[in-house]
C-alpha cells in the first residue's frame, strides 16, 4: 500500500516574518481569539457601558444629553466616534454572547467531532457578524 497522503509541514522554529503570513487558523481558533478579545473589549469599555446605563436612566434631562452625544458628539469627541465606540462594543457582547452559546452547545450535545467545532465556528462568525451589521445600520441612521 503506497503512502499516497502528502507530508504536512512541520512548524518547530516559527519565524513570525515567514512562517505565521502562511499559516491558516481554522475557525474555530478564530472564534476562540475573537471571544477572548470580545471579552476584553468589553472589560476595557466599562466604565464607558456604566456610563452610557447611568446618563440614560437616570433623568429626562440626562437621557437628552444621552441621545445629545450620538447626534452631535460629547464636547470634542465627534459623534461617529461615539458610534463607532458604540459599534465595538455593540460587536463585542454579541460575538461574546454567540460563542458563548456555542461553547454551551457543545457541551451539552458533547459535539466535539473537527467537521461539528468547523461549522458551529463558521455559523457563529456569520451571525455575529450578520446581527453587528444590522444594528450598526440601525446606529448609523440607515433605517
Amino acid at each position: 500500500m503506497a503512502n499516497t497522503l502528502q507530508k504536512r509541514p512541520e512548524f518547530r522554529n516559527i519565524n513570525a516574518l515567514s512562517d505565521l503570513p502562511n499559516y491558516r487558523l481554522p475557525p474555530a481558533g478564530i472564534v476562540s481569539i475573537l471571544h477572548r478579545i470580545s471579552g476584553f473589549v468589553m472589560f476595557l469599555l466599562m466604565p464607558f457601558i456604566i456610563w452610557l446605563f447611568d446618563v440614560s436612566v437616570t433623568s429626562e434631562v440626562s437621557y437628552e444629553s444621552f441621545r445629545s452625544a450620538y447626534l452631535a458628539g460629547l464636547g470634542f469627541v465627534p459623534a461617529w466616534f461615539v458610534k463607532l465606540v458604540s459599534l465595538s462594543l455593540i460587536w463585542a457582547y454579541l460575538h461574546h454572547f454567540v460563542a458563548g452559546v456555542r461553547h454551551l452547545w457543545m457541551d451539552m450535545t458533547h459535539s466535539v467531532s473537527k467537521a461539528q467545532g468547523h461549522s458551529s465556528a463558521v455559523a457563529t462568525l456569520a451571525i455575529s457578524v450578520l446581527l453587528t451589521v444590522l444594528l450598526g445600520a440601525k446606529l448609523f441612521g440607515l433605517y
